[in-house]
């Protein structure tokens, strides 16, 4: 089968009979293939963006991006919740209780201010949830009397009852125990991570796809300290859910990839990164669907969370997934198949691939330099000899030269 055979069978042909695929990779200026709009072409996935052209621009942008969240972590911190610090937990119906009155009676109670003070849920079946410091019987007791003279909780009841405050306690031990667990999940997951991939594709591969899955941890944890969102248990089992969307979103597009580069390295019209790029382009759209559909049901997970039913749990399950969600995305498309098609380049069959198909256009344009330099040069010369080719004398009956100019008077009127 023709090349034209092959084009017109994939269903992309332009005017002179070459493949817009072919064209749309390298992204040579055609008429034909800019004619489209951008969103058509971002939507039909036709080259819209020079994602592997431009991956310096983009190593930056990730740089600076993980500064930033580093420069958080180091300076700022994180704001642990009661479960990694220990310390005590005071919860009540809020009735007309405002969080500033509950600091004031828990301050005035207590001679210190508490960590924090959230009003949970709405209407109702609000709650007042006060975190702090571990207390002991005493100041437990103190803060329980205090808290009931001036807010007079009520039971399910109805009626004001001091059983209606509850009080529970979380050790330091049982925090550090919920981190190393973490920690050791989240191991455990990276190793069985890059077996995977290492299995399911190569090496290169596995290399970007754990760089990637590194960058999303280090930016939510920057998010988290930038921010100052609580870190819960609920956060640690968010990060483990997005880091599964993650590798999951690498894989499609190195998916791609290696089906776009089978067999590069027997053809010299188009690179590997080329390629790549023509993948990441025809998976984008997918990625960017994915990601809403995502977003929207996180989205509705707080508000039902935060302002109907109150569950700080589900609250920090879905912030995580939120930013998550987002950093995944961006990690997939600009940072990791770029820093493949870096590894790739850098050594090997594939770079030396780079190299030949370069070197073959390099020639293949000086070549058409030269060839219209001596079609101007020919063209030049022709014209000179005809300037200079001496005019003849007409003779009488012929009729005028091609080109000549009339003569004679004009038509009077």
């Amino acid at each position: 089968m023709t090349n034209n055979d092959t084009d017109r069978a994939s269903g992309y042909s332009l005017e002179n009979g070459t493949n817009a695929t072919e064209v749309t990779d390298v992204f040579t200026p055609v008429q034909r293939a800019h004619a489209r709009g951008f969103f058509s072409r971002l939507y039909t996935g036709t080259g819209a963006i020079d994602v592997i052209g431009n991956r310096r621009r983009w190593y930056t942008i990730t740089a600076v991006i993980v500064l930033i969240a580093l420069a958080s972590m180091a300076i700022r911190g994180f704001n642990f919740g009661i479960d990694f610090e220990g310390g005590s937990q005071i919860q009540f119906p809020a009735g007309s209780a405002t969080t500033e009155q509950v600091e004031q009676t828990y301050s005035g109670a207590l001679g210190f201010d508490p960590e924090s003070v959230q009003t949970v849920g709405t209407g109702g079946s609000a709650t007042v949830l006060i975190r702090s410091e571990a207390l002991d019987a005493t100041q437990v007791d103190q803060l329980s009397a205090a808290i009931y003279e001036r807010f007079q909780p009520q039971d399910s009841d109805g009626s004001p009852s001091r059983a209606s405050i509850s009080v529970s306690d979380v050790s330091e031990t049982w925090g550090g125990q919920i981190t190393r667990k973490a920690l050791i999940a989240l191991a455990v997951f990276l190793v069985v991570v890059s077996i995977y991939i290492a299995i399911r594709f190569e090496r290169d591969m596995a290399l970007a796809a754990l760089a990637a899955l590194v960058f999303d941890v280090a930016v939510t944890a920057g998010v988290y300290s930038l921010v100052g969102f609580e870190v819960t248990p609920a956060t640690v089992i968010g990060i483990l859910t997005i880091l599964g969307f993650s590798l999951y979103d690498s894989v499609v597009v190195f998916d791609k990839v290696e089906e776009n580069t089978r067999g590069i390295l027997h053809l010299n019209r188009r690179t590997y990164g080329e390629q790549a790029n023509l993948a990441v382009n025809q998976t984008l759209m997918r990625s960017i669907n994915t990601a809403l559909i995502g977003i929207l049901p996180i989205v509705g997970l707080m508000v039902i969370a935060v302002w109907l039913l109150g569950v700080g749990t589900l609250k920090d399950l879905a912030l995580v997934q939120l930013v998550g969600l987002l950093v995944g995305t961006y990690s997939s498309i600009f940072f990791a198949t770029p820093l493949l098609v870096s590894l790739k380049e850098r050594w090997g069959p594939v770079a030396a691939h780079t190299r030949k198909v370069q070197a073959k256009r390099s020639a293949a344009a000086a070549e058409r330099v030269g060839a219209a330099a001596e079609r101007r040069a020919g063209t030049a010369t022709a014209r000179s000899a005809q300037e200079a080719e001496p005019r003849r004398a007409r003779g009488a009956g012929q009729g005028p030269r091609a080109g000549s100019r009339p003569s004679g008077k004009r038509s009077r009127r």
